[in-house]
């Protein structure tokens, strides 16, 4: 699955293949995020809602 990602390094938006899911925070308190890789191997993280979340296949 792809995902746009914002790249501090290159200050642009990249589209990359999301590697996994992740939730940061409490219990109660959560935040939904993808984790991806640049072509240069660095990571990258991008915040979405819980809805996106679910829905991803991955």
């Amino acid at each position: 699955m792809k995902h746009t990602f914002y790249d501090v390094k290159a200050k642009a938006k990249v589209e990359a293949e999301v590697t996994e899911k992740v939730t940061y925070g409490d219990s109660g308190n959560e935040r939904y995020a993808f984790k991806g890789k640049t072509a240069d191997g660095r990571s990258l993280t991008a915040f979405v809602s819980k809805a996106i979340w679910d829905a991803a296949k991955i």
